[in-house]
């Protein structure tokens, strides 16, 4: 793992959950493996209080669990967590674009709109790194957009699981291309603040990853 030591400390915390929980769902931390707070805080070059903090959200996404007398254990995610994210993503995500469509500001709509032209370049050149990034960007702005604290909260607690998803289902050069049509059209349905077609576009978007991740797996 990377050290972090050197992040602002008001995202510290933040910092620390997210570069452990990647390496779990990446696979560099493994099930059944030990964390200690000294091990990750020597690893991550930071105290043990925001590792402490991190282990506890990590807890309650369930991507870790406490054993007596062994401490914090990685559970990972299975094949079927993976399978339920879509479904419940299906159901939620459709919800959270009619809302977007209704709520979304115009400074929101012009920064989606940089997002999706971005990922048109990088598709074009098939850099699938920039194109993963800008994904997560492009998810995130809607979510803010639907202007629910609820609804934001129960997605982010899909937010790691979804980014260890989204990577499977963009391996694909022709699923890279579809994705980002996909997110021109949803763009173009919330800048028309059409709410009944971005929440079905959104839902279909997340239908067609999840046949494409199907064979991934």
């Amino acid at each position: 793992m990377k050290s972090i030591g050197d992040s602002n400390k008001n995202t510290l915390f933040q910092s620390v959950y997210d570069e452990i929980a990647k390496n779990i769902l990446d696979g560099t931390l493994k099930p059944g493996e030990s964390l200690t707070e000294h091990r990750l805080s020597e690893e991550l070059g930071v105290s043990r209080t925001p590792i402490r903090e991190a282990l506890r959200r990590l807890e309650q996404n369930e991507l870790i669990r406490y054993i007596p007398n062994k401490g914090a254990v990685v559970v990972g995610i299975s094949d079927k967590d993976i399978a339920d994210v879509y479904e419940i993503r299906m159901l939620i995500e459709g919800l959270a674009a009619e809302w977007a469509a209704e709520r979304i500001t115009d400074e929101e709509l012009s920064g989606l709109r940089g997002i999706v032209e971005l990922q048109e370049y990088y598709a074009s050149k098939k850099d699938f790194e920039q194109v993963l990034s800008l994904d997560s960007r492009f998810h995130d702005v809607l979510y803010d957009a639907c202007r629910s604290r609820i609804l934001c909260h129960v997605l982010e607690t899909f937010h790691g699981y979804v980014i260890r998803v989204r990577g499977l289902s963009l391996k694909s050069n022709s699923r890279i291309i579809n994705s980002v049509e996909e997110h021109r059209a949803i763009y173009e349905a919330l800048a028309a603040h059409d709410a009944k077609k971005a929440g079905e576009l959104l839902s279909r978007h997340i239908s067609n990853a999840r046949k494409n991740i199907e064979t991934c797996l």
